[in-house]
């Protein structure tokens, strides 16, 4: 059966209701765009056993899922955020104590504090931050990757789910499990890191 046609609640229900390849649709659609984040959150090597496990825990908690909540493309993404955050906090414990870990986990491996930060950066307009320049090279997947692995772990991930996955600020903040305003503030002082490091 083709499922290229169908929601993904559609899919989900055939798989309920029997359809055991229903699933395989999910795979099909859903691979190439988690294995492109998780990619770009921690390393192309560790992709695609994250991706993996991912799939391995939506089968598993996928009675869990309740669109009533979220859409299943948000639910699925925010599985592949955690799974990759834990393959990250194990890796860094490898190499740093827990609180360096810890903060560079969250891109404040500086020292830098994450509230009430830059009130000036905070209240510029985002249209102002993101000229023709810097939207052309985030269309240039190259560029992308090398730019991105310049940013703190949160402003990354807010940039690959707004404009590769095209999610809106909601959906991240569901991701990230972050108020709509935190995911705003990334997001803007994110461009603000772009324009620094493309010398816009």
């Amino acid at each position: 059966m083709k499922f290229i046609d169908k929601s993904d609640e559609e899919i989900i229900a055939l798989y309920q209701n029997g359809e055991e390849g229903a699933f395989k649709g999910l795979i099909d659609r859903y691979t190439s765009p988690l294995y492109n984040f998780v990619a770009r959150l921690t390393t192309k090597d560790s992709a695609s056993d994250i991706v993996q496990e991912t799939f391995i825990k939506v089968w598993k908690n996928l009675h869990k899922f309740d669109s009533s909540k979220a859409s299943f493309k948000t639910w699925i993404f925010t599985i592949a955020k955690n799974t990759a955050t834990d393959f990250l906090r194990k890796r860094k414990s490898l190499l740093f104590s827990d609180l360096p870990a810890r903060n560079a986990l969250h891109g404040n491996a500086g020292g830098e504090k994450d509230e009430d930060n830059n009130f000036f950066e905070e209240n510029i307009p985002d249209e102002n931050l993101l000229p023709d320049e810097i939207l052309q090279k985030l269309q240039d997947s190259l560029l992308l990757n090398k730019t991105l692995e310049k940013l703190p772990t949160n402003y990354k991930t807010v940039l690959i789910l707004h404009y590769q996955e095209e999610m809106t600020f909601d959906d991240i903040g569901k991701i990230l499990e972050k108020p709509l305003n935190t995911v705003k503030s990334d997001h803007r002082r994110a461009l603000i890191k772009l324009r620094e490091i493309l010398n816009l």
